[in-house]
């Protein structure tokens, strides 16, 4: 209990008593010599559910005990959004009469830091129970998705009548360290803003040559593409014919050269760290097509040599090895090319064609003589993406997708068509 003091003085001869209330205990002079004493010390309790606000992540603020009127707190709780840097000043909606933020303070200003918050003040003269906490007022910035990828383009088409295996399309690689085509070395992540739309095409094979407007030479493949990076469709395969135009064409991996009497076409060269070029057709009394480039060795040339496709290269992107972009094999009158490892179509010796194998990117395979045109176009490209299993990925326009978990990561397979895709 407070002391009570009592000060007398002398006005017109009344004695005027004056009560000063202490801690705890509230006056109230109603008129001279007549007080209202109250006891103010009285327990309350303040206690709170979990903070809301801005799809954040929040620890709930101790529950605490005083009397109204004395002095809270310290209390504290934190906010934070994994893998987002928090900024900015909070404000808090549905504090108790009384309460205050005493501070606020970040332990840094990288991804996923925290924002402490110190709540004080006093305790309000009734219990808070259960009380709700709102937060805005904070800046919350994403962090951009690095995306690993393999963007492979489509395959050059092979032809009929002793033509060159059709080339690989374009192999471009950016994950754990493997290689692209060509022997190029491994290519940096891209960095992706979140919420923002990337281009993505998926490359089509090319045709086989099936008639004498394009001297029997086939079409090269179609580019892939992802945002900035673009790999370049393989080339077609050359054709017997002696016409210039049936040499073996240039593309992400070249396309081998076609038979002529006077001797093999030239095969076609392929792009630096892309894909290897194709090998040279010849006559050698049997009309030998060249072997098309694949993205992990050049093509057979057949002097000496039976034109075979060129090798693929194997990835690890989707968890486990696969190997793409082979060449297309050379065909002949007699022992036609093999098929490049990785889907590369093999060389026959008959206008039944063999295609390069779809999403591999890969040649597809060039005939002889006799029969009905069929097959012999290159496989078709293909784009994988490989991000942080926390993201979600949403494709737009023709796209084609599908999404599959592989550790703590999600890989992302685009197989045909273009559009936008996106990260969020």
């Amino acid at each position: 209990m407070a002391l009570t003091k009592l000060t007398k003085n002398l006005i017109d001869g009344n004695f005027d008593a004056t009560i000063t209330g202490g801690t705890g205990i509230d006056v109230v002079t109603n008129s001279p010599n007549n007080f209202t004493i109250s006891n103010t010390l009285i327990d309350v309790t303040v206690s709170f559910n979990t903070p809301t606000g801005q799809g954040l992540t929040y620890t709930t603020p101790s529950s605490s005990i005083g009397q109204a009127g004395s002095v809270y707190g310290p209390q504290t709780f934190t906010i934070t959004k994994s893998g987002d840097t928090l900024s900015g000043t909070a404000s808090i909606a549905g504090l108790p009469n009384g309460l205050t933020i005493s501070s606020q303070s970040y332990n840094n200003t990288n991804p996923g830091n925290v924002l402490t918050i110190t709540l004080g003040g006093v305790f309000p003269s009734a219990n808070s129970l259960n009380t709700n906490l709102t937060i805005s007022g904070l800046t919350v910035t994403a962090q951009p998705a690095t995306v690993n990828y393999l963007v492979i383009a489509g395959g050059g088409g092979g032809n009929i009548y002793n033509g060159g295996g059709g080339g690989a399309g374009g192999y471009r690689s950016a994950y754990n360290n493997e290689t692209s085509g060509g022997g190029g070395s491994a290519e940096t992540a891209l960095t992706l803003q979140l919420a923002t739309n990337y281009t993505v095409t998926v490359g089509a094979g090319g045709a086989p040559g099936t008639s004498s407007a394009n001297y029997y030479r086939g079409y090269n493949g179609s580019d892939s593409v992802f945002s900035t990076i673009t790999s370049t469709g393989g080339g077609a395969g050359g054709s017997r014919s002696g016409d210039s135009n049936s040499a073996g064409q240039t593309g992400g991996s070249g396309g081998g050269g076609g038979s002529i009497s006077s001797g093999g076409n030239a095969a076609g060269s392929g792009t630096t760290n892309q894909g290897y070029a194709g090998g040279n057709g010849a006559d050698g009394g049997h009309y030998l097509g060249g072997g098309g480039g694949g993205a992990g060795g050049a093509g057979s040339g057949v002097n000496p040599g039976t034109g075979s496709g060129g090798s693929g290269v194997a990835s690890t992107i989707t968890g486990s090895s696969v190997t793409r972009a082979g060449g297309g094999g050379g065909g002949a009158n007699t022992s036609p090319g093999s098929g490049g490892s990785g889907g590369g179509g093999a060389g026959t010796t008959s206008y039944t064609l063999n295609s390069g194998t779809a999403n591999t990117g890969s040649g597809g395979g060039s005939g002889g003589v006799g029969g009905t045109i069929s097959g012999g176009n290159g496989g078709s490209g293909i784009v994988i993406l490989r991000y942080v299993n926390t993201y979600t990925l949403t494709a737009t326009g023709t796209l084609v997708h599908s999404t599959a978990t592989d550790g703590s990561d999600k890989v992302t397979s685009l197989t045909a068509g273009t559009g936008n895709i996106q990260l969020n």
